[in-house]
């Protein structure tokens, strides 16, 4: 029989959210500030800025036992097969050492073809790591990356502190849902979180499922949040949505660096074309639902668009590279802590051959695993752009 010690639900206990909101069950943690939330309000956004990739409870103690008290949110997409439970990753000295799905939560679900969205409630549920090494460590606990977690209590079989700091650089990291974690089979298995722990550095994930779309107030948060390495993964749901023409890619590029660079005038700074998409490389967007492939239980996507569009100036993902590496050699010329990494580096043509994108969009868990250890190779490597 444990005797359980309940610990407050603390910001010095979390790592990985900009912002921390109080509600009537406990803690939910945010990656936009609640300033950028205010001034979009975007159900897609919403939904991805409050799922928590990256972010983890991290502390020190002697426990050999942890119970975590949540009230997730997830998602069911009307006609398609049931999501897989999002998972708990425990990590004790930065290394695996259980997993846990939480029960009961709320469920958010979505009709793809609609748009339309119902919420039903659901009780608070509990998870339990047991067997724990006895002795003092660091525990870390990394919340769902695909599922909006609120944290309503915290118990221990013995007293808990903030872990120490380590003195490890912090990563800040923006990109889409492959970034996000769309696929990876846990939080802990996100290729920005494989790549933080082969480079030895603190994540900060800014990776939003369908949003990463040149918004002014992400990269104001970017420009805000403290960071010793900057990334930025650039493309694929500008495609997705079709929002805007070369015309306006180019200067919004130029402005969001631009913002970024006002709070972090001379910190590394790597700009990240897509990875290999083949129904996107040389046709635009907008990306659309496959109805033939929803009708038979299949969550599988298509290019929308025309290529002869691509004269009218829509973006494709080969004319996105060709703009990105443009931009980024010519501000390279004053900017000297300014890089550029195409994506296909991380996962390219044979890739794909071997490891193809299971809906057309996404990479699956062996992918987010490969890019995490390419990712670690090409940019924290000693003669890397984030070394």
């Amino acid at each position: 029989m444990h005797t359980w010690i309940t610990t407050p639900l603390t910001p010095d206990l979390l790592r990985g959210a900009v912002d921390l909101e109080r509600t009537e069950h406990g803690l939910l943690p945010h990656r936009l500030p609640g300033w950028a939330r205010a001034q979009f309000s975007d159900p897609q956004l919403d939904m991805a800025e409050s799922q928590p990739s990256g972010v983890r409870l991290v502390f020190r103690t002697r426990a050999t036992a942890v119970e975590l008290d949540t009230l997730p949110t997830r998602r069911a997409y009307l006609g398609a097969p049931p999501r897989p439970d999002c998972v708990y990753d425990l990590l004790v000295d930065g290394r695996l050492a259980g997993q846990a799905v939480a029960t009961g939560g709320n469920t958010l679900t979505i009709d793809m073809t609609t748009g339309a969205t119902e919420h039903r409630t659901g009780p608070v549920g509990t998870l339990r790591f047991s067997g724990l090494s006895e002795g003092d460590k660091d525990v870390e606990i990394w919340l769902p990356h695909n599922e909006t977690t609120e944290l309503v209590a915290l118990r221990t079989d013995a007293p808990v502190e903030p872990a120490p700091d380590r003195g490890r650089r912090t990563w800040l990291h923006h990109g889409s849902s492959i970034s996000h974690g769309s696929n990876a089979a846990s939080p802990s298995g996100t290729w920005p979180a494989l790549a933080a722990a082969l480079g030895g550095v603190e994540l900060v994930n800014l990776g939003f499922g369908g949003s990463a779309l040149l918004d002014p107030f992400t990269a104001r948060t970017l420009r805000d949040t403290p960071a010793d390495l900057i990334s930025v993964k650039l493309g694929i749901n500008l495609v997705n949505t079709d929002l805007m023409r070369l015309r306006a890619f180019t200067p919004a590029v130029h402005g969001f660096l631009d913002t970024i660079r006002e709070g972090h005038p001379s910190t590394p700074l790597l700009v990240v074309s897509p990875i290999l998409c083949p129904i996107h490389e040389d046709t635009p967007g907008p990306s659309a639902p496959d109805l033939s492939a929803l009708s038979s239980g299949q969550l599988r996507f298509r290019a929308a668009g025309d290529p002869a569009e691509l004269a009218a100036g829509k973006l494709s993902l080969g004319v996105i590279r060709d703009a990105l590496a443009r931009i980024v050699e010519q501000r390279a010329a004053e900017d000297p802590q300014l890089y550029y990494l195409d994506g296909r580096e991380l996962y390219g043509e044979a890739d794909n051959a071997a490891l193809p994108l299971p809906d057309e969009l996404h990479p699956d868990a062996a992918t987010h695993r490969l890019m995490g250890e390419r990712f670690a190779e090409l940019a924290f490597a000693a003669e890397g752009p984030l070394r």
